[in-house]
C-alpha cells in the first residue's frame, strides 16, 4: 500500500498519545458543542485577509472546510470532548500560499535528479556543490542544474569559467542552465553529445566558438532558447517509478514553504496527456498535496489552432476538481506571439503574422468560452495583443477570465484596457534575478517601475504573484514576497523605492486570494474565513514582524490542504506524513548537495 501524503483526523488523535501532547490535546468538556467540528487550531496569530475580521486566534475545521474563525474561547467552545486540538504556540498562521505561475508538473518529473544552486553565494560554493554531486553521479547520468539561480547572487557576479567547471566535474557530464539566456556544458558533456566536433545549428541560437573556431561549451539564446530546450531534452530522464516519487517529494518541498496551491503554466516539450499522467495518477490515489490548476499549450509552430482543437477533444476548462483542474489555455498561444524576456538582448519585435495567428486561436476560444493566459513581457507586445482581444471579443473583453503573464513594462493605458476587459495579471520575480541586466539596457529609472505592481493593483486589476519556477527563477515563493516588500533583488541591490513597494499584508493578499481569482477559485480559497477550503500554513517566523532580511528563509511548521496535514516539522513533527525513499540513489537529496 502506498504511503499517504497527508495525516488523517484519526492519526492526529493517535499522535496526541504518542508524544505530541504538547501540540495536540483533547478539547475541554462542552456539553452543548455541535457534533460536526473535526479539528481545532488555537493559540495562534491568524492573518485571515478578511476585511471584517483581519485577525483571529483560532480556527475550526470540518471535512475540508473552515467552519469558524475567532477568539480562542469562541472556537474551542465548538469542540466535542474527543475533538483533536492543535496548540499553535503563538505562531503566525496565513492562508496557504498560491503560486500563480509555475511549472510544477514538469519539474516534478525531474526534481530528485536536479542539483539546485539557489543557496550558493559565491562561484566557489557553486563549484563545491557541483564537484560533490559529480563524484556521486554514475554514468550515464549527468549533473543537471536546470535554472533556478542567477549569477548575480554570487559575490563575484559571474558564472564559473569553463576551466573551473571542468576541474570541479572531471569526467562526469554537467549541464548548467542560467535563466533562459545561456547554458554551460563541461568538456565531458560536449564529448557525449558530440557538440565538440559537430555543434548543432538551430535558428535563434548560437554555439559559442573560441578564436580557433572550436566550441567552448557555451550555448546562447540569440534570442530564442531553442538550443537550451533541445539540449536539455537529450539528457537521461528518470524512470516512471522515480518520476512518481520525484513529484511527491517536490510537492512536499513546496508544502514546506507553505504552498498549498499553484497554477501550472504548461511549457515547451510538455505534452498533454502523456507528461500529465503522473499527477493524474497521484490525484486518483489521493496523493496530491498541492492543488493544481493547469493550462495547456501547443508544442509546434504553425499548428497552434489544430493543437487546441485536438486538446479540446481530450479535456475542457473546468474539468476536474479542487485538487486537479484544467483551467484554460496558455501561457503560449501562438509561437508568433512570444516576446522573450532575455534582457541581455534588445526587445524582440513580434512576427508580422501574430495578429492573424492569434485571431484564429481566439475565435476558437470565443466559440468554446475558453479562459486563457498569455506570456506578455513588453508593453509594445501587450498593445498588439490587446488590439487583437478587442477585435475578437469587443471592448468589454471575452467574458471569461484571462491573464497577462509577467507584464514587466506594461503602461498605465494598457493596465486600464486590461481592467476594462475584465482580465487579470500574474507577476513573477524575474526582475529579481535579472534586474541588473534590465538596468544596463533600459536604465535605472525604467527598472524602478518594472513591473508596476502598485499601479496594477490601484487600477482594480486582479493581481496574482508567482515564481515562474524552476528554470527562470527559484521556486522559493518567499523570495517573491521579499522582493516586493523590500524592493531588493537577488544581487542585493535596492531596486524599488518605497513608493513602489507593497505592504506585507498586500503582498500576501496577492499571493493568496489574488492567485485564486486568476483560476476562478476566489470564492473557494485564499482567505481564512468560514466556508472556504481549509488551506493554511503555520509559519516558522512571524512574516508580519520578522526582520525583512529573514523573509526568504521562512518555512511552514504545519501545512494543511483541505483540513489534511501535508507537512509538519518542529513541535509538530510527529504529525509529518510519511514519504517514500528518495529515488534515484545519486539524487542530490540523498548525497547531501541539496537539502529537503
Amino acid at each position: 500500500m502506498a504511503e499517504k501524503s497527508f495525516v488523517s483526523r484519526r492519526q492526529v488523535i493517535v499522535a496526541a498519545g504518542l508524544g505530541a501532547a504538547a501540540a495536540v490535546t483533547a478539547g475541554p468538556p462542552a456539553a452543548a458543542s455541535p457534533p460536526d467540528v473535526d479539528l481545532v487550531l488555537y493559540n495562534g496569530k491568524l492573518t485571515t485577509l478578511d476585511e471584517r475580521e483581519p485577525a483571529a486566534e483560532a480556527i475550526a475545521i470540518r471535512d475540508d472546510r473552515i467552519v469558524a474563525v475567532g477568539s480562542e474561547g469562541q472556537i474551542r467552545a465548538l469542540a466535542r470532548r474527543d475533538t483533536p486540538q492543535i496548540n499553535l504556540r503563538g505562531r503566525r498562521v496565513i492562508p496557504g500560499l498560491n503560486d500563480s505561475h509555475t511549472h510544477l508538473i514538469r519539474q516534478g518529473l525531474s526534481y530528485t535528479n536536479e542539483l539546485s544552486l539557489a543557496g550558493a553565494r559565491s562561484v566557489g560554493e557553486a563549484l563545491t556543490l557541483i564537484k560533490c554531486q559529480a563524484e556521486q553521479t554514475p554514468a550515464p547520468q549527468w549533473v543537471r542544474v536546470a535554472g533556478g539561480f542567477t549569477r548575480f547572487q554570487f559575490a563575484e557576479q559571474r558564472l564559473p569559467t569553463f576551466a573551473e567547471l571542468n576541474q570541479a566535474s572531471g569526467d562526469t557530464p554537467v549541464f548548467l542552465l542560467h535563466l533562459y539566456d545561456r547554458a554551460m556544458i563541461n568538456a565531458a558533456g560536449m564529448r557525449i553529445l558530440g557538440y565538440d566536433t559537430n555543434p548543432p545549428q538551430l535558428p535563434g541560437s548560437v554555439v559559442e566558438l573560441d578564436t580557433a573556431g572550436r566550441p567552448t561549451g557555451m550555448l546562447i539564446a540569440n534570442p530564442n532558447p531553442t538550443i537550451l530546450y533541445a539540449t536539455l531534452a537529450k539528457l537521461p530522464i528518470l524512470d516512471p517509478e522515480s518520476q512518481v516519487v520525484s513529484t511527491r517529494l517536490y510537492m512536499r518541498h513546496l508544502n514546506r514553504r507553505g504552498v498549498t496551491s499553484i497554477i501550472d503554466a504548461a511549457g515547451g516539450g510538455h505534452v498533454f496527456p502523456d507528461n500529465y499522467n503522473v499527477v493524474r495518477d497521484l490525484h486518483a490515489q489521493g496523493q496530491l498535496t498541492v492543488r493544481i490548476g493547469y493550462h495547456l499549450m501547443p508544442q509546434q509552430a504553425g499548428t497552434e489552432l489544430v493543437a487546441f482543437q485536438q486538446l479540446a477533444s481530450l479535456v475542457t476548462p473546468g474539468e476536474g476538481d479542487a485538487m486537479l483542474r484544467m483551467v484554460g489555455a496558455g501561457e503560449l498561444l501562438v509561437f508568433s506571439g512570444v516576446d522573450l524576456e532575455n534582457f541581455v538582448l534588445p526587445r524582440p519585435d513580434l512576427s508580422a503574422t501574430m495578429e492573424r495567428d492569434l485571431t484564429a486561436v481566439l475565435n476558437f476560444f470565443r466559440e468554446r468560452r475558453w479562459p486563457f493566459r498569455l506570456h506578455a513581457t513588453y508593453d509594445e507586445s501587450i498593445t498588439r495583443f490587446l488590439d487583437v482581444f478587442e477585435q475578437v471579443y469587443g471592448p468589454e473583453g471575452p467574458g471569461v477570465r484571462f491573464i497577462l503573464d509577467h507584464a514587466e513594462t506594461i503602461s498605465a493605458r494598457n493596465i486600464d484596457r486590461v481592467a476594462a476587459m475584465g482580465g487579470g495579471i500574474s507577476v513573477q520575480h524575474r526582475m529579481s534575478f535579472q534586474g541588473e541586466l534590465f538596468i544596463e539596457r533600459y536604465g535605472l529609472a525604467a527598472a524602478q517601475d518594472t513591473p508596476p505592481v502598485r499601479r496594477i493593483a490601484a487600477a482594480g486589476v486582479p493581481l496574482g504573484l508567482g515564481t515562474d519556477a524552476t528554470r527562470v527563477a527559484s521556486d522559493n515563493i518567499w523570495n517573491v514576497l521579499y522582493w516586493l516588500v523590500s524592493g531588493r533583488i537577488m544581487g542585493g541591490r535596492e531596486l524599488y523605492p518605497e513608493r513602489q513597494r507593497l505592504s506585507r499584508v498586500d503582498a500576501l493578499r496577492h499571493m493568496t486570494s489574488g492567485g485564486a481569482w486568476l483560476s476562478g477559485e476566489d470564492a473557494e480559497k485564499g482567505r481564512l474565513i468560514a466556508g472556504q477550503l481549509a488551506d493554511l500554513a503555520v509559519l516558522s517566523e512571524d512574516y508580519l514582524r520578522v526582520d525583512t532580511q529573514r523573509i526568504p528563509g521562512i518555512t511552514s511548521v504545519l501545512t494543511m490542504v483541505g483540513g489534511r496535514i501535508v507537512h509538519a516539522e518542529a513541535e509538530h513533527r510527529a504529525l509529518n506524513p510519511a514519504l517514500p525513499p528518495v529515488q534515484p540513489r545519486h539524487s542530490p537529496l540523498v548525497v547531501g548537495t541539496n537539502s529537503f
